[in-house]
């Protein structure tokens, strides 16, 4: 835990990392909170209003139970484990369980079409899965393409669409309640989070259990030196990206804070200030676009009692800064990083002034510079690639299944983010622009390959090209420029059946928002989209 100290600099220089050779997540997560005093580990509140509460001596016994269940099922060290929940007690449980049990735990989001979810679950092998009904009648669909998954889980019961799965709850009750966790190494694989890329497939980015000792520094920094007493911790972030899981809930969990699980169907202003000032929420990640949304509501609530708003995704400008002060009562502190590197850089309007625009300065135990392609720094104020050191402890081991990936995204000392930004006199770091064609669009990274497979699966497209087009509360919005197959016309009808048709298959998030037919796309001599020449077009 870091203290306060008098300034930045001396914070930074003074910082060291504690890295144990032998550590386990789930271990640090709960078992050592799970003393017997019913010490509060989650508050839940579901879509009908309804609020539960649970200890970790409840999450400790509840995920004990569900090694034992993995095990006697033939789970093995190493093995993956898929989890297609919300934020829900249950998800939790099931990603220490999965730690405990020395296996990978692989998180889903719950709005991914069968698409995504088959390219996921294949690519990783899977061998169990912990969903609830709903992810359950996705994937029975499936389950003749994914040999490797041989365990279904249903945390709700509703098995009845899912033929061979169990249930959930009726199966930790059979279970014995007593396990000893294995003993892992910092450096065992823990996770794999995929990450949209601009090329190919996503790739899936392997973590080791020190994972979430790298985050810490920033987690902390950005959220006013988190803990301080009475805090409490919510994201309307979901549980299935890094943001959510590694920002918020198991930092929250690694100091033994409680944090609020709910996240609605679809993010409303009123309803999310109403929440934190009911609940007393004191921290908070909200990614620019829920900021954005709701300064555009134009409403506020005068029993918020926020002590830290953190976000991240993209830079904040004074206005929303300044809005947010006013409004929310503290001034966000914005964080950098990504899926493979995550909060490697932040804002402390507490230690050193927030430059509107800037990404803040390296967090502590973080190297990061701004590199050539070879990885080499470049001089103060010139526009290169953000890189950061080897051997950062929040740094991912490897792609999953793809080397070649991997060595490509390292050169030199440094790993690339594939962000362009510059690093002035004072380490500040302003970013830039993408290296790639990589689609921000209301907090999530979108790579344009997937989603023009998709869209090329469509029997009346015979070519697709996405791009990211600029939008004030989103970022970026997903276009997609059309070719049609002769015999279709190009009509509003079928553009919406194009969306839907997306939906379906990868997740709402993804989907084109904006549909432009077009003759021909433009082309290089080799017959590659020049895919900037379409953003230009808007």
């Amino acid at each position: 835990m870091l203290d306060p100290a008098p300034d930045y600099e001396t914070l930074w220089r003074d910082f060291r990392w504690d890295i144990p050779a032998r550590y386990n997540m789930g271990v640090d997560c709960c078992d050592r909170h799970a003393d017997g005093t019913g010490r509060l580990a989650l508050v839940v509140e579901d879509e009908a209003g309804q609020v539960r509460r649970h200890s970790f001596d409840e999450i400790k016994q509840l995920s004990d139970r569900f090694a034992n269940v993995l095990a006697a099922d033939g789970m093995q060290t190493g093995d993956r484990l898929a989890i297609l929940l919300p934020q829900a007690v249950e998800t939790g449980v099931a990603h220490i369980a999965a730690w405990k049990s020395g296996l990978i735990s692989l998180p889903l989001f719950t709005l991914f079409g069968q698409d995504a979810l088959e390219y996921r679950l294949a690519d990783s092998g899977a061998r169990a899965l912990g969903t609830d009904g709903a992810g359950a009648a996705k994937i029975a669909g499936l389950r003749d393409r994914l040999p490797e998954l041989a365990h279904v889980y249903v945390v709700d019961g509703a098995v009845e669409n899912a033929p061979g799965a169990v249930d959930f709850h009726a199966a930790l009750d059979r279970a014995p309640a007593d396990f000893t966790p294995c003993d892992t190494a910092a450096d065992d694989p823990a996770i794999i989070i995929y990450t949209s890329g601009t090329t190919g497939n996503p790739k899936g980015a392997l973590h080791a259990h020190r994972v979430l000792l790298g985050h810490l520094p920033v987690v902390e920094l950005a959220n006013d030196f988190f803990p301080q007493p009475g805090d409490l911790f919510w994201t309307p972030a979901d549980w299935a990206w890094i943001g959510g899981l590694f920002d918020v809930l198991m930092p929250a969990w690694h100091h033994g804070v409680p944090v609020l699980a709910h996240r609605a169907r679809k993010f409303d202003a009123g309803a999310a200030l109403d929440l934190m000032a009911r609940h007393g929420v004191h921290n908070t990640f909200l990614p620019p676009t829920a900021l954005k949304l709701i300064r555009q509501s134009g409403l506020s609530h005068p029993g918020l009692a926020l002590r830290s708003v953190a976000s991240g995704g993209e830079t904040l400008g004074a206005s929303l800064l300044e809005w947010a002060e006013r409004t929310l009562g503290c001034v966000p502190n914005e964080f950098y990083g990504q899926t493979e590197c995550n909060v490697v850089a932040c804002n402390d309007a507490r230690l050193f002034p927030v430059r509107p625009g800037s990404l803040g300065r390296a967090g502590p135990g973080h190297d990061v510079q701004v590199v050539d392609e070879a990885g080499r720094p470049v001089p103060t104020g010139q526009v290169g690639v953000i890189g950061v050191r080897r051997g950062d402890p929040v740094m991912f081991l490897r792609y999953w299944n793809n080397p070649d990936a991997t060595a490509a995204k390292f050169a030199g000392d440094f790993l690339l983010t594939g962000d362009l930004g510059r690093k002035d006199a004072e380490g500040y770091i302003w970013f830039v622009g993408r290296a790639d064609n990589l689609i921000t669009s209301a907090g999530y990274r979108i790579g344009p390959s997937e989603l023009e497979d998709c869209l090329s699966k469509h029997p009346a497209v015979a070519m697709a090209a996405v791009v990211g087009v600029p939008d004030p509360v989103r970022t970026e919005l997903v276009k997609a420029w059309i070719v049609l197959q002769s015999g279709f016309a190009p009509t509003d009808a079928l553009a919406r059946e194009i969306q839907d048709f997306v939906k379906a298959r990868l997740a709402a998030h993804e989907y084109p928002r904006l549909v432009a037919f077009v003759e021909e796309m433009p082309m290089t001599a080799t017959g590659k989209i020049i895919h900037k020449e379409l953003r230009a077009r808007g």
